[in-house]
């Protein structure tokens, strides 16, 4: 079983246009699961990806550009009379960006077919795309056969500012998506938003711990915190030198995550056992697939 394990991917897609001082440089496939199931395949490891995009030039592109990436299609739709999602992304000096989207509401279509996961492949989703009412049958549907086939989860909450105003609307779907993961992974930056607290051991102490035990917490070049049931450990990020742009940095995090368990063929029953020391193999292969992303205009790690 360990040999065949795979990582499924659930999330939208949208095509980034980059801006360094107000002159597009670049146009990279995105979306944030998407840019970590990019960086899963180009490891090597075996991936599929939940989603759909437009049927139009730009979402045959993204289709034929998972499959270039060793990613599988099945799941993947292209959507006739739907128009692929576009974002402008304004880079900063530092690399970090600001985002304006063009987009459709997110929904379910009829007939839309899910991987089978099996005991000890890893399922990684998150962001709106998790939580919106439009995407929560197929959420839902996705959860319930993890929990069954005994898969990893992992949930990015990636929670924007953008939409804090939804908030009060989408915190039930946030809180059942915590109870239905085995781990939570968050930015201060997202925390900041849902409880008005950057502080990684209260965050997990009152907000998460009864739901999920396992929690990372990032904090961009800072600290990352790992909290567990038995304590939490602090890891400082490495310096990145030559940083090109940050966009997928965290989405690469997620995919190195989620690599090194396949690699060190953790199964959900081993995840109670990791100490300190294995805690930190598998955030130092996450910081590393983000470092690579951070180095270039693409929002994954480099093609093997």
């Amino acid at each position: 079983m360990e040999n065949n394990r795979k990582v499924i991917g659930a999330g939208e897609t949208i095509l980034d246009i980059l801006f360094r001082q107000g002159q597009p440089v670049a146009a990279v496939h995105g979306g944030s699961t998407f840019n970590s199931i990019i960086s899963v395949g180009r490891s090597g490891v075996p991936c599929a990806f939940v989603g759909y995009t437009g049927s139009d030039s730009v979402g045959q592109q993204t289709a034929d550009f998972l499959r270039d990436n060793g990613v599988q299609t099945e799941h993947f739709l292209l959507r006739q009379g739907e128009k692929s999602a576009i974002s402008l992304a304004f880079l900063a000096d530092n690399g970090d960006a600001n985002y304006l989207f063009y987009k459709e509401t997110p929904r379910v279509v009829p007939g839309w077919t899910l991987p089978r996961l099996e005991h000890g492949d890893v399922l990684i989703y998150g962001s709106h795309f998790a939580v919106c009412d439009g995407m929560r049958p197929l959420i839902t549907q996705l959860l319930e056969q993890a929990e069954q086939s005994q898969a990893i989860v992992y949930y990015d909450l990636n929670f924007r500012k953008n939409h804090a105003d939804e908030l009060d609307r989408l915190m039930p779907a946030i809180v059942q998506n915590f109870s239905q993961s085995t781990v939570v992974r968050g930015s201060t930056d997202d925390f900041e938003v849902l409880y008005a607290t950057r502080d990684a051991r209260d965050i997990y102490n009152r907000y998460i711990r009864q739901h999920c035990p396992y929690f990372i917490c990032t904090s961009g070049a800072e600290n990352i915190t790992v909290c567990t049931p038995d304590g939490c450990h602090e890891f400082q990020a490495p310096p990145v030198p030559d940083v090109v742009s940050t966009v997928g940095a965290g989405d690469s995090f997620n995919a190195g995550f989620a690599c090194a368990l396949i690699w060190e063929k953790i199964m959900p029953e081993d995840i109670a056992k990791l100490d300190r020391e294995g805690w930190q193999r598998f955030v130092s292969t996450a910081c590393r697939f983000a470092a690579e992303t951070c180095r270039s205009t693409e929002n994954y790690i480099g093609k093997r």
